[in-house]
């Protein structure tokens, strides 16, 4: 799925998308890396903590979506009523906090 979209300028990533061929297509691609290394990983690769750290925001984002029953089950046949109701749940969420 990655080759068919535009390259980047940084991709984060959890330790489960630690791998050697990932790095390398991405870094072919010119995008920056932010994945922590595995545990049983013999050549640690370097990563920014401080950026790696802001994937939290994109997780509580999608479980505060996945609240919304209609969102979580993709109630809707078309695609722009969903999209529809995610920009209405988002518009939600952030007016509430």
């Amino acid at each position: 799925m990655l080759a068919a979209t535009e390259p980047t300028g940084s991709l984060i990533g959890e330790e489960g998308y630690d791998a050697d061929h990932l790095r390398q297509f991405l870094g072919t691609r010119g995008t920056t890396v932010v994945i922590p290394n595995k545990i049983n990983r013999i050549a640690q690769h370097p990563f920014d903590a401080a950026t790696y750290r802001l994937r939290n925001i994109i997780e509580r984002t999608f479980c505060r979506l996945k609240d919304f029953r209609r969102i979580a089950t993709r109630y809707d046949k078309l695609a722009r009523n969903y999209l529809a109701g995610i920009c209405l749940v988002t518009v939600i969420c952030y007016w509430i906090n």
